[in-house]
């Protein structure tokens, strides 16, 4: 079995239940579809108070977390929940595109970040790899914890960047100037 194959197999096992936390009802209908369709078990809360309720009736195995929620910010749930369950990986999707973001949601233990509309694809692969990363974190020794390679580039803007090497030929968004670029094929 080739490595990707087995670390896509890993993931249908590490992650079974997603909680989903998005008050519009549209997109969550739709991560709820798309998630479904590949094999997930999604409940899907429409607030802080839910997503709470939830997390700590049925601890999900990831979570998809927007920003601007009613009652409480997407900010003070994610840093509940990784208060309660630090292993629990959480991704944010919002549409609030800023560095200041960004970085509050770092510091809150969030696990990574995806702008919408997002690519239905570059939504799963990121809930893949987010719960294989951690998991390997979590369950192997430091030695055997596998350091992915990263690519460093300068933005036109002068703003420095590193992305995985897998990443390279694609295009990605500056989070300093919000101009689009390729990550260069070679250093």
């Amino acid at each position: 079995m080739a490595t990707n194959e087995l670390r896509r197999d890993m993931t249908r096992s590490i992650v079974n239940h997603i909680l989903v936390v998005e008050d519009e009802q549209d997109t969550a209908l739709f991560l709820r579809t798309l998630l479904e369709e590949h094999g997930y078990h999604v409940t899907i809360a429409k607030d802080g108070g839910q997503a709470h309720s939830s997390f700590s009736m049925h601890k999900p195995d990831f979570v998809i977390l927007d920003l601007i929620l009613p009652h409480e910010s997407g900010f003070e749930i994610c840093e509940h929940m990784k208060q309660r369950e630090c292993h629990v990986p959480i991704l944010i999707l919002t549409a609030i595109d800023s560095p200041e973001s960004r970085q509050l949601a770092t510091r809150v233990g969030a696990d990574g970040y995806l702008l919408k509309p997002c690519n239905p694809d570059e939504l799963l692969e990121l809930i893949k790899e987010i719960s294989n990363d951690l998991w390997e974190q979590e369950h192997l020794p430091p030695e055997k914890v596998k350091t992915e390679e990263r690519i460093h580039f300068f933005c036109p803007c002068g703003k420095k960047l590193k992305v995985r090497i897998k990443h390279r030929g694609r295009t990605m968004t500056c989070p300093a100037c919000h101009e689009s670029l390729m990550v260069p094929l070679h250093d």
